[in-house]
């Protein structure tokens, strides 16, 4: 019957399937139709069903691109039409993954909706290289950004200065391309240059990638070994804890 069906917001975690939360496999074994990401784990899509519709929606740095717009129009026609739809991305649907935008798009649309979260890549991939965003003795805390736009950018919302002399740990999303402005404006803002820092590239996945220098020299370290996206930088004090700081932690 139609308008019967509804949507499910899975977080799939950093990439390693076996990081997906037991209820988000759970709802994509029972998906009619799954729309998914180029950085969910893909592996887990052997959990659905042989008859379940595979929509992919991937983003591509460069390349092909769906809009919000369209992936929001997917969720709602497919709902409405009475299936049951999991919309499937990388990490947690809530951080920096437009999930409350698909949420209010199917709500305003009258479709039932729940959210599974997911575990996110700022906690995860760090902590899969042995680096912990919090210790006791260092910091009380610590602060998630994006770096899709470099500070300065008429987007950015960021106050650096207030970043650079908050005293957490400071995990960066998205920022391979403007590592390097990112650094240089926590600088400018007062943090020394001499901070620790590090990148994880491709978190919790067997590419994984750990590459630790400064605040001042990351990007530049970075660059050097060839880390892409997706990465996670983090800078602070817990980026190199004596006998935690080696490539990952079995």
């Amino acid at each position: 019957m139609l308008g019967t069906g509804s949507v499910t917001l899975v977080g799939g975690g950093p990439g390693d399937p076996g990081l997906v939360t037991v209820a988000g496999r759970a709802a994509i074994e029972s998906a009619d139709v799954i729309v998914t990401d180029r950085l969910a784990p893909l592996a887990a899509l052997s959990w659905a069903r042989a008859d379940a519709e595979v929509i992919d929606v991937a983003k591509v740095p460069g390349g092909r691109s769906t809009s919000q717009d369209e992936i929001n129009r997917l969720l709602v026609e497919h709902a409405k039409s009475g299936r049951h739809v999991v919309r499937f991305k990388g990490g947690d649907n809530f951080v920096f993954g437009r999930g409350s935008e698909e949420l209010l798009a199917c709500l305003d649309a009258g479709i039932a909706t729940r959210v599974i979260p997911g575990v996110t890549s700022a906690i995860a991939a760090p902590a899969m290289a042995g680096i912990p965003v919090t210790h006791r003795g260092l910091t009380q805390g610590f602060t998630v950004v994006s770096g899709h736009v470099p500070p300065g950018h008429a987007d950015s919302t960021l106050d650096y200065t207030a970043l650079a002399r908050s005293g957490s740990t400071i995990v960066v999303l998205m920022g391979v391309r403007t590592l390097g402005a990112i650094c240089a404006a926590l600088v400018a803002g007062g943090l020394d240059p001499d901070t620790p820092a590090a990148v994880v590239a491709d978190g919790s996945l067997p590419s994984q990638r750990v590459v630790r220098a400064t605040l001042a020299t990351i990007d530049g370290a970075a660059v050097e070994a060839g880390i892409g996206a997706p990465a996670v930088a983090v800078v602070g004090d817990v980026a190199t804890i004596p006998g935690l700081d080696a490539e990952g932690i079995a």
